[in-house]
């Protein structure tokens, strides 16, 4: 039988990653093959006196890794292994420490570790991986959907098409259009022109513009199409979907992958998703017609993202759901004030700013709004203008988004102005950038517009993007920005290194791991002048330009699902527990393995920080 002491030195292990992963006779011979060092506080880590290489398992006690110039980089407690002496793949740039603690070692030698390695592919894969594959693998870890009731919220809608599209040249006779529509069994066609969408015809065209009219059947389908019909892409949600079939009253949607036709998607599609499911929250604020109903409504949208984080969604689909009933509930309170006051003076596009307008947001939110109008407005058309906003935001405000502290909102005069007067706004800030434009550029720079003339936006955006991709100084100033939000070093068993004051033993996970991807790709979207405003969306449209390799666009990618998920996970056990959700998490609610997989993520943010700071020399802005 095995000796007491190597009975508990195996449970330890046991329990742990890597060694969980070893089978079980390998466990019980484990003990014999290693030693034991105890280690004095403030001596030397690896132990001066070492004989061999090992990899180091801390079995308790600290141990501070430090770099060249003796900052801390990391601390080692309870179950951290060290493998640099063993020269795996994880080159290390701090290789010197001490312990902070007097500490206990188990100490395995690297050959006997590579006999290990070499037996268990499971158990190697811990030291092989890159962090590109520990990051995917945290990634689809954390998304295994287990909760099918509201996983219909975040179904694509490639995913929904059930055949092949069926389409027709434009020049084609109406008579065409109506046989191909009955051999196929389907209600609308999609119209080409040498392979590009430009219209579409349904059963009600036919009745309505070809029978009620009496044409004939020889003349040309052209003649009755919708011309250029509004398309979704396959990766839009079911949701985003529906919202817009409802906004449009249009049962028809083509589906469409870059410019490429991939199907057809219909009312009927979306009826088969259960869409009586009482988390569409959408339908109710169509329907309301008070600002007291929508916020009966409304009430509802923390137990949705309870719901969907149970559902393991992912963080990003739980962004755009919010984001887009945001959007629903904006237009319905934009309704009902123009039912009120009546019709505009002039044209004005009302745009969201911040987490909403990149579709990230979650149910603990502020709002971030404005008002492009049109430079017909005369000073009196501003009365009109100042109460809708104050409406608007008042609304948004009843309904659990409550006003930005920094005032960024179409109620304040400031943000409420003609089309020339936010182009001046921005030539001065990309021009001249200060403190206080660059305070703003996280919800300025990432404009989209939610109700009204959407032109006013694209001119104002063009002119944004043509400016600041051509301003250097500008962009260097954002990524000087973009580097005042670092990462924390880690965790050291239930604490973090790094205080930051008022929630001293939690993270903050937004400032502290989500900012800092966004203000990134932030800058890469206007250094390229891409028009996308989605972190995501950024990091892949970057990553077709020279400004982000393939590789780090999708660790950033991962890395930023991966600590999303996180804050949503968090969120969620805070609303289901009945308290207000915040962005502070505390490290005890990580597993170890968490853990591990935050510090890749935070690695990674750190790597491509360093890599702006270099391609943009930005000491001279410190």
């Amino acid at each position: 039988a095995m000796e007491i002491e190597l009975v508990e030195i195996r449970d330890f292990l046991a329990q742990r990653p890597p060694f969980d992963e070893l089978p079980e006779e390998r466990l019980n011979e484990l003990p014999e093959s290693l030693q034991i060092r105890y280690l004095r506080r403030g001596n030397a880590f690896p132990p001066a006196d070492a004989d061999d290489d090992y990899l180091y398992v801390v079995r308790s006690g600290a141990i501070a890794l430090l770099d060249e110039e003796g900052q801390l980089k990391e601390k080692l407690g309870e179950g951290d292994y060290y493998t640099t002496a063993c020269q795996l793949v994880n080159f290390e740039a701090y290789t010197k420490g001490e312990a902070e603690e007097d500490s206990l070692l188990y100490l395995l030698p690297c050959h006997k570790l590579q006999v290990l390695r070499r037996e268990s592919p499971e158990f190697s894969k811990h030291f092989t991986e890159s962090m590109r594959e520990r990051m995917k693998h945290a990634v689809s870890a954390q998304n295994t959907v287990t909760d099918y009731s509201t996983a219909h919220l975040t179904v694509e809608v490639g995913d929904l098409l059930k055949r092949q599209p069926v389409t027709l040249d434009k020049n084609c006779t109406i008579r065409e259009a109506a046989q191909i529509m009955t051999e196929n069994n389907v209600s609308s066609v999609m119209l080409l022109d040498s392979g590009a969408l430009v219209g579409l015809v349904t059963d009600r065209d036919l009745r309505k513009r070809c029978v009620a009219e009496g044409l004939s059947g020889d003349l040309k389908v052209k003649k009755i199409m919708t011309p250029d019909p509004v398309t979704v892409q396959s990766s839009t949600l079911a949701l985003s979907a529906m919202m817009t079939m409802t906004k449009l009253h249009v049962h028809h949607l083509p589906v469409v992958e870059g410019s490429l036709v991939k199907g057809m998607l219909t009312a009927t599609d979306l009826a088969r998703l259960h869409v009586s499911n009482p988390a569409f929250i959408a339908t109710d604020i169509r329907k309301s017609s008070s600002v007291k109903e929508l916020a009966v409504t409304m009430s509802r949208l923390p137990d949705l993202q309870l719901q969907l984080a149970r559902s393991s969604a992912t963080a990003l689909h739980i962004g755009e759901v919010i984001s887009c009933i945001t959007d629903s509930l904006t237009k319905r309170l934009i309704e009902l004030a123009t039912e009120e006051l009546g019709p505009p003076p002039v044209p004005f596009v009302w745009v969201c700013g911040g987490s909403q307008a990149r579709l990230e947001q979650s149910s603990h939110s502020d709002q971030d709004n404005a008002m492009i109008i049109s430079d017909e407005m005369s000073p009196e058309d501003d009365q009109y203008f100042e109460t809708l906003a104050r409406k608007v935001t008042d609304g948004l405000n009843t309904c659990g988004f409550i006003y930005c502290p920094g005032d960024s909102m179409a109620s304040n005069p400031k943000w409420r102005q003609p089309l020339k007067v936010w182009k001046n706004y921005f030539q001065e800030w990309i021009i001249r950038p200060d403190p206080m434009a660059l305070m703003l550029s996280s919800i300025f720079f990432d404009l989209r517009p939610v109700y009204g003339d959407k032109s006013l936006f694209k001119k104002l955006q063009k002119k944004i993007l043509q400016t600041s991709k051509e301003n250097k100084i500008f962009i260097a100033y954002m990524a000087s920005n973009a580097l005042t939000h670092r990462p924390p070093l880690g965790f050291f068993r239930t604490f973090v290194l790094v205080h930051d004051g008022e929630h001293d033993d939690t993270l903050d996970i937004k400032h502290r791991g989500i900012v800092p991807i966004t203000d990134i790709a932030r800058v890469l979207a206007l250094s390229e002048g891409l028009g996308e405003t989605n972190t995501t969306d950024r990091l892949r449209a970057a990553a077709e330009t020279s400004a982000l390799s393939r590789e780090m666009a999708e660790n950033l990618e991962d890395a930023l699902e991966f600590i999303a998920s996180l804050r949503i996970n968090h969120q969620a056990l805070q609303i289901g527990r009945g308290e207000p959700a915040d962005n502070y998490l505390p490290p005890g609610e990580l597993s170890e393995l968490e853990r591990k997989h935050l510090k890749d993520a935070f690695n990674v943010i750190q790597e491509m920080q360093s890599t702006l700071d270099h391609r943009y020399q930005l000491a001279r802005f410190r």
